[in-house]
């Protein structure tokens, strides 16, 4: 891959890289020999990312060539978002308050040049901050009232280097254009790379360990290299040509990031971004059910000026659910008036709105199982012992399940197949689990998961080696789709 760097004025950036071009601003928006160039990256060091200038457009222009711009738009967009850098800063917390912990005065500034500092202490914390924020220079400050906090993430453009990080900066830029990475494990020459984001540490992850290495397996026999990362590898992303997330998904997450980044990288991704975005949220769900008349359990949206209307609505017991409830968690049963007005107040001190849901008891809840908008696996989760949920979880965290039986499909009741698919379509094309209870000849819908599990033993009960193949073999056709242009 050819490397460019653009900078304002090519007297910014005087430091020799063997095989890097350097080339002014100007010349790369309007000289049409750039616009030719294919396989290229573009590291764009301009004194301002700020909508509508230069250094703006040097991003924008590349992406609509086919460049690899290093920050895109999306990273140059984050960096202005207090909320984005709010989510940074609280995700960070530790490692920040450990990281500036010896600093004495209340501010402090970071200067990462490819991912490095040049105080070995900070290389954790510049780390972190440059997967969050993929930028050749970022300039990061920090504030400190009660406790650190991020305040600002800008970038650093050539002309800000002082000069007494001129070497540091030169080696830095040597070991990022030299390709210094981890070499991946693939033991053949494959035809395409795909990432599995995962957990290792996650207590009850969408799959175990056994069903991950069947997936690499399946991957190896379409002819695609895959390999496990986890959040600190981020800026490996463009590495690879699709990204599997098999980490449980939340927008206010890392997951929702390495999402939204694969899919600007132009990666075949799933759980895609839209996706996580319409099923991580029962009030979205909740009103796109509702508009499309799929069946549910009578379901009411609670906010503070109507708390009182939603007992003499949907009776008690009721269901109450934070609406970025996933395992679970925040889903909560109120049985009397106290009891509802208690939790629901508890609810709503992290959400303006909350889910208020007809209880409805059932046996067990089917899981469908869709992808590509085709079923592909038919699961009964039955309740856990003396407990009206398939997950009951202790005082100490712990949890225990219901039994499962997994069953071909075809062999799942027709309108509860119907239905799953009509939701699930609604939403996209990925991976999903849809949530159904059965009562006699009717189904209705609970949810959509956008990140169902797929569990060795469990779901691949029925088709085995098959599921994985069936599942690598979309992003096998997609990729080839995205390659050839279609």
């Amino acid at each position: 891959m050819q490397h460019l760097i653009v900078v304002n004025n090519l007297k910014d950036w005087n430091f020799d890289i063997k095989d890097v071009q350097v080339v002014a601003a100007r010349s790369y928006l309007t000289d049409e020999t750039f616009s030719d160039l294919r396989n290229v990256r573009v590291i764009n060091l301009c004194k301002s990312y700020r909508y509508q200038t230069t250094g703006y457009y040097v991003s924008l222009l590349a992406a609509a060539r086919g460049h690899k711009p290093f920050p895109d738009v999306n990273t140059i967009q984050d960096m202005k978002s207090q909320t984005i850098i709010r989510y940074v800063s609280d995700d960070l917390d530790k490692l920040i308050q450990e990281s500036l912990a010896p600093i004495k005065s209340v501010e402090f500034t970071l200067s990462i040049y490819f991912g490095k500092n040049l105080a070995r202490r900070y290389d954790k914390l510049s780390h972190q901050l440059y997967s969050m924020f993929q930028a050749p220079g970022i300039r990061a400050r920090f504030v400190k009232t009660t406790k650190w906090q991020l305040q600002t993430v800008g970038p650093l453009s050539a002309n800000d280097i002082p000069s007494d990080h001129h070497d540091f900066v030169v080696e830095a830029a040597r070991d990022y254009f030299s390709g210094k990475k981890r070499v991946s494990r693939k033991k053949f020459v494959s035809r395409y790379d795909m990432a599995i984001l995962y957990n290792p540490d996650e207590k009850e992850p969408p799959s175990d360990e056994k069903a991950l290495q069947n997936f690499i397996k399946a991957g190896e026999q379409l002819g695609i290299g895959v390999e496990l990362i986890t959040r600190d590898e981020y800026n490996r992303l463009a590495e690879f040509d699709a990204l599997f997330i098999r980490e449980t998904t939340s927008v206010n997450h890392h997951t929702y990031r390495f999402a939204r980044r694969a899919k600007a990288e132009g990666l075949v991704v799933i759980d895609d971004p839209d996706s996580i975005l319409k099923c991580t949220n029962k009030v979205y769900l909740a009103e796109l059910l509702s508009r499309h008349g799929i069946a549910a359990p009578k379901t009411r949206i609670v906010h503070r000026d109507n708390i009182d209307k939603i007992i003499p609505e949907l009776g008690l017991p009721c269901i109450l659910k934070q609406p970025d409830s996933s395992f679970s968690q925040g889903v909560l049963k109120a049985s009397t008036q106290e009891e509802y007005l208690k939790k629901v107040n508890m609810l709503m001190e992290k959400s303006d709105l909350v889910i208020a849901q007809q209880f409805m008891p059932t046996e067990y809840d089917w899981r469908i199982g869709i992808i590509d908008q085709k079923p592909l696996y038919a699961c009964r989760y039955f309740m856990a012992d003396k407990h009206w949920q398939i997950i009951k979880t202790d005082s100490k965290g712990d949890m225990s399940f219901g039994k499962f039986e997994t069953i071909p499909w075809e062999m799942a009741p027709s309108h509860v197949i119907k239905n799953a698919l009509k939701a699930a379509n609604l939403i996209g094309n990925s991976l999903y689990g849809v949530d159904i209870k059965q009562d006699g000849n009717k189904s209705y819908l609970i949810e959509v998961n956008d990140n169902p599990n797929i569990d060795a033993t469990v779901e691949d009960a029925i088709l085995k080696e098959e599921l994985y193949n069936r599942i690598m073999q979309v992003f096998l056709n997609r990729i080839k789709a995205m390659k050839e242009g279609r």
